[in-house]
């Protein structure tokens, strides 16, 4: 069976992580992607090590599924091309800042006029309006100004450089995918297509979820290491002998008792149900005693029977090779244009009657041009 956006078509206009992500979420569920490049303004994942047969496997990740179209949208007659493009898309995503679109002749206005059906979705750091709309940014920035990285991370060393791009993937990202199928439902119930304005500052203030209601309905502003979830409480990360790292979740009795009996402190469990601050430090000082006494296998080994929310923080590669994730088709074999095959994190989301199928990687600039 295709997937379940197979009726869907998307020009695909932006660049880097979120926009690239986004469609390629749309792809993997189905979706034909045309992404559109300039061929003399590399996208940087592009060229990104690591590579792999000299090309990026940041690029060939993000970009599997899709065809590449090489256009210079500066040039005299590239608007005349996406012009007639669009007259064959449902939806147009793009990543400039405000109004470049415009300026290159193909904005939404102009776009809807030939198409009057067409979604189209802009996605920027901080939206089509407010003072800093026209302001550049990144990941980390959006993350600060929205609030969320002043509650996360120690008291001593303050907020943590995250591995991972929250507001660019969880912000930016996903809420593009959600905003775009929201209004192909719209439109399959009225035929009106519209405009989407995501801003990934919004969606990563939007993140704060139970802190933020809390501040906002109270003025309980959360402070690092201050609430049961941002190491407030023994909810945290213990070192093991061989330096490595355990994750402890044990918040219910049921668990805490658990953890309390297999580390042989049951003396602890008290402490672990109590809010007093000095009790939840006292028992954090015993979990971290008794977790430095054994390696992190060993750990594994003890808890693996043992339902107490207690689990190992492992490296992207243990994790692809975890039963868990195996059982789940996490990592997927993806074919690359040399005929060989690449290995890939599968698509998140499980359908019973489309399920999602990735047909090959990401593709060399304008492999696509000669079939437009």
């Amino acid at each position: 069976m295709p997937g379940p956006l197979s009726q869907l078509k998307v020009l695909d206009f932006s660049t880097l992580l979120p926009g690239p992500y986004a469609t390629m979420l749309l792809a993997d569920m189905g979706a034909d992607v045309l992404r559109v490049e300039a061929p003399d303004r590399l996208d940087l994942t592009r060229v990104m090590p690591p590579l792999e047969d000299g090309v990026s496997t940041a690029h060939t990740f993000l970009n599997r599924g899709k065809r590449s179209l090489s256009l210079d949208l500066k040039k005299e007659g590239s608007a005349d091309v996406i012009k007639r493009l669009v007259k064959e898309h449902d939806v147009v995503i793009e990543q400039f800042r405000p109004g470049v679109m415009d300026r290159l002749g193909i904005g939404y206005d102009t776009l809807k006029a030939i198409n009057p059906d067409l979604i189209y979705c802009a996605i920027t750091g901080y939206g089509q309006t407010g003072p800093y709309k026209d302001r550049a940014g990144h990941d980390i920035n959006y993350l600060s100004l929205a609030g969320v990285s002043s509650h996360c991370g120690r008291k001593e060393s303050g907020p943590p450089p995250m591995g991972i791009q929250i507001a660019d993937v969880a912000g930016g990202s996903h809420h593009a995918v959600m905003g775009v199928l929201a209004a192909v439902i719209h439109r399959q119930q009225t035929g009106e297509g519209q405009y989407i304005d995501i801003s990934m500052t919004d969606a990563a203030f939007a993140l704060n979820g139970m802190a933020g209601a809390a501040a906002l309905a109270g003025g309980q502003e959360q402070k690092q290491e201050s609430s049961m979830l941002n190491g407030g409480t023994f909810y945290d990360y213990y070192q093991t002998s061989d330096d490595r790292w355990i994750s402890v979740g044990s918040l219910e009795p049921q668990f805490s008792g658990r953890l309390c009996d297999a580390l042989d402190i049951p003396e602890m469990k008290s402490f672990a149900l109590s809010q007093n601050p000095e009790h939840q430090q006292t028992i954090r000082e015993a979990l971290k005693a008794a977790f430095a006494q054994k390696t992190l296998k060993q750990w594994e080994e003890v808890f693996a029977g043992l339902d107490a929310c207690v689990e190992p923080v492992l490296t992207i590669t243990e994790a692809a090779d975890h039963p868990q994730m195996k059982a789940r088709d996490m990592v997927i074999e993806v074919a690359k244009g040399d005929g060989g095959f690449q290995k890939q994190i599968g698509h998140p989301i499980k359908f019973s009657a489309t399920p999602c199928e990735t047909h090959y990687a990401g593709r060399r600039l304008g492999a696509d041009n000669g079939d437009l």
